[in-house]
């Protein structure tokens, strides 16, 4: 296909520990302000940096929040244990829905992010939020939890995305990542949402494991390296990236069994990449993507409308 080379799997780079660590918490405050930080520095050369640079104020002021927020309820020993004994997420994103905390919290986002540099688009959309009924704002939520956006409503989830995640990586955290369990293929063990993105990782402890990435949570969990993250299966699985870039650090993850794809990110050959982050700067490789006979499996609020 032009524009590609097309990679196979390598054995010899599957992660030589024989358990890594199955999930990985978020910690809220780090999260958010790493990946503002990371949003600030792709912008730095990229034709994408209006975006990026808006995404690290929203991402900078999420870590705000985290931290200056009291400390969330914790998910209860009852419903964590029932979600283990049936393979389900703890997190019940339906149950959120209506949730009045969690209605406050988002409004509160909505009031601080004003501040922020923003295009005018955006600009319109938060002040149609800022006074929105309680009940409007509850349905729009409610699209957020079910991952189900319109697409000629973009502008006003992004920000309410951007919100929940900031309630929902706080419910995380507060989980004990050895009560998790596996959910289903490429679903997310805390919260039950798709990966953004995968990585393989080089930290200590998981050195060449691959850790899928929730953006709605900010969970991270262990996958087999050569598995398609939307089915399952270990057969027919690429990689494709760019031409001329063999040690590509994002590729394209394709699967021929259900012609999906997912990005998986080469963290332990730049330490420095985010899952969220470096999946809206590679928003290129999703336009190539375009013209394949493969769809994109992974789901990155920022991304929507690409």
């Amino acid at each position: 296909m032009s524009g590609f080379q097309n990679l196979q799997p390598d054995p010899s780079l599957i992660g030589r520990m024989l358990k890594p660590p199955f999930a990985i918490m978020p910690d809220p405050v780090a999260l958010f302000r790493q990946r503002a930080e990371r949003f600030s520095v792709l912008a730095g050369d990229s034709h994408l940096a209006p975006y990026l640079d808006f995404l690290a104020g929203l991402s900078g002021f999420q870590a705000d929040l985290a931290g200056e927020l009291p400390p969330a309820l914790p998910i209860s020993d009852e419903q964590v244990r029932r979600a283990r004994e049936n393979r389900m997420p703890p997190l019940d994103r339906a149950a959120l829905a209506g949730d009045t905390g969690l209605r406050a919290l988002a409004q509160r986002f909505l009031e601080g992010v004003a501040a922020l540099p923003m295009p005018p688009p955006a600009e319109a959309a938060l002040a149609g939020l800022r006074q929105a009924a309680p009940e409007d704002l509850d349905q729009l939520i409610g699209n957020v939890l079910a991952d189900s956006i319109p697409a000629d409503d973009l502008p006003r989830h992004l920000f309410l995305s951007a919100a929940v995640q900031v309630h929902a990586a706080r419910l995380a955290s507060l989980l004990d990542p050895k009560q998790l369990v596996p959910v289903e293929t490429g679903l997310c063990p805390c919260c039950g949402g798709p990966p953004a993105s995968s990585m393989v990782v080089g930290h200590q402890g998981a050195e060449g494991a691959r850790y899928a990435a929730c953006a709605f949570c900010g969970t991270q969990w262990n996958e087999v390296r050569i598995k398609c993250l939307a089915c399952g299966s270990t057969k027919g699985v690429g990689y494709m990236a760019p031409e001329s870039e063999d040690e590509a650090a994002v590729k394209a993850e394709t699967c021929d069994s259900c012609r999906s794809w997912v990005k998986i990110l080469y963290q332990n050959r730049n330490p420095s990449l985010e899952p969220v982050a470096d999946d809206v700067a590679s928003l290129g490789l999703d336009l190539l993507m375009r013209d394949t006979q493969y769809r994109r499996a992974g789901f990155d609020p920022f991304l929507l409308g690409y």
